[in-house]
């Protein structure tokens, strides 16, 4: 990959990191946006980015954005994933490059796969009908528990009835506070809380025909996330970061992501220990069933017994991907996605797993960092006429917020009051109930110790909000349906 020589094997770091800093194949991320893996271009030569919307103005040296064309409506992520396959600029741009283009995504479906064949280009990744059957929440739950990793006391089956629902609980003894996720979708979408009746008739559309669900029993518990790479040397783990969930200034869905917190002593050092060795157990029985590469999952802490449960599995990069390979241990040593893209290279490697992972759960090599991802929340449809530039932007004494200058590096944030913003919405787009606006990453914590939202949090939230301008717009001058609709599914 790095050469037209035979390859020696890669022993260590030294020799890993090397390798990536003399690549020639061309490597592209392709999707919405560059956020899941911001940075990564720094680390791999000749790692681009194609997206779809222009967060940078055109300023960032490794996005390719190519000319809009007409296209049928997004429905999801892998539809602008085949739109940006199809589109005759970026086939000519991965045409002219020389080498084997390799290409990643955060999302992509078997359209995706058949149309990268077609460019000439391999998928590091495991093959979409894979990641589809793990990323079902029922699958979640059976590698789980095949793995000695529980979840919180559930049952699965189909629903066809608030009726169902009950007898379904009383039989698994689950009591009547309920949490039932549908098998597949972001937790803010397909997670709906149900105590009677009303709550069910609320969300029954959503839940009838969906096939099995799982029906758990409501725990108060703090809710955390945990990245991983299963690798042919082993399972490498990130550190256990919290979530950032629900609040209504950031996100119009209750459960709803909205960030995430990376700190040395985010919980207790129990249940840090206790978390990284279910993610080593999940992510070596990931490789037993087939798969490879890079994993997040969710962790339900309970509050009151501290026992730490199963959420769900993203079998992929996900949003608090730019939290773990941005951390300072990354810097020392690599950040997680490097191993993914080692895994899937033609190169022999080999490195001590259980030493990278002593030093990854050391508190002296995991920093303070925090990111807010910031939604339209009013039930109005809006075109954006003035939005706020991607870059460094600073918190005044009196709570306002003004820009600093542009910059597509986090780390050029030298303190709490500066923060990086990286927007999605901009001028000529729509804001409605649910948009995407943008990501907001800063030093330190942006919750309390009783993980609620802090005053800093709330001032940056209300001064993002503030640099937002835009007109109403009428009923029948809504989002055209050509048009994509950031916040409409999920892009990050």
């Amino acid at each position: 990959m790095a050469g037209k020589k035979k390859q020696q094997k890669l022993r260590g770091l030294s020799d890993i990191r090397r390798y990536f800093h003399r690549n020639e194949t061309p490597i592209y991320f392709i999707s919405a946006t560059n956020f899941n893996l911001l940075g990564m271009d720094e680390w791999v030569r000749n790692f681009k980015f194609i997206n779809y919307l222009d967060c940078y103005d055109g300023r960032h040296p490794n996005t390719f954005i190519p000319p809009e064309r007409p296209h049928d409506e997004f429905q999801s992520i892998e539809d602008i994933n085949n739109y940006l396959l199809q589109h005759p600029d970026v086939l000519s741009l991965i045409n002219k490059r020389s080498g084997k283009p390799k290409a990643v995504f955060l999302m992509f479906d078997e359209q995706t796969e058949a149309l990268a064949r077609q460019a000439g280009m391999d998928v590091w990744f495991p093959e979409a009908d894979l990641r589809t059957r793990l990323d079902h929440k029922v699958e979640t739950v059976r590698i789980g528990n095949a793995a000695g990793v529980p979840s919180v006391p559930n049952v699965l089956a189909p629903l066809a009835s608030y009726d169902d629902l009950v007898a379904r609980a009383r039989e698994a003894a689950l009591g009547d506070d309920l949490v039932v996720q549908t098998a597949y979708g972001d937790s803010g979408h397909t997670t709906f809380f149900i105590r009677n009746e009303k709550d069910w008739n609320e969300h029954a559309d959503e839940i009838v025909g969906q096939g099995d669900t799982k029906i758990m029993k409501r725990i108060a518990c703090r809710q955390a996330a945990i990245e991983g790479c299963t690798t042919k040397a082993g399972t490498i783990v990130g550190p256990l970061m919290t979530e950032i969930v629900g609040f209504e200034e950031l996100t119009p869905y209750k459960g709803g992501w909205a960030g995430n917190e990376i700190f040395a002593d985010s919980f207790t050092p129990a249940i840090r220990l206790k978390a990284r060795d279910l993610t080593f157990r999940f992510g070596e029985q990931l490789r037993k069933e087939g798969y490879r590469g890079y994993f997040e999952l969710d962790f339900l802490i309970d509050r009151d017994t501290d026992e730490i449960w199963l959420g769900e599995l993203n079998p992929r990069v996900t949003g608090a991907s730019s939290m773990t390979n941005h951390a300072a241990f990354a810097h020392a040593d690599a950040p997680l996605f490097l191993f993914h893209l080692l895994e899937f290279s033609d190169v022999d490697f080999e490195f001590d797993v259980a030493a990278l992972n002593d030093r990854w759960s050391d508190p002296d090599n995991i920093d303070s960092w925090s990111q807010l991802v910031i939604k339209h929340t009013a039930d109005t449809v809006e075109q954006v006429t003035e939005a706020p530039q991607s870059g460094i932007w600073h918190l005044r004494d009196n709570g306002e917020v003004d820009y600093g200058r542009f910059d597509y590096h986090r780390r050029a944030v030298e303190n709490e009051n500066e923060a990086f913003f990286l927007r999605i919405a901009g001028p000529g787009d729509y804001r409605y109930e649910g948009a995407d606006l943008g990501i907001l990453i800063t030093r330190g914590r942006l919750m309390t110790k009783k993980f609620e939202l802090n005053n800093r949090a709330r001032a940056w939230i209300d001064g993002i909000h503030a640099n937002y301008k835009a007109t109403p717009v009428n009923n029948v001058h809504e989002p055209q349906s050509a048009e994509i609709q950031p916040g409409a599914f999920k892009i990050l």
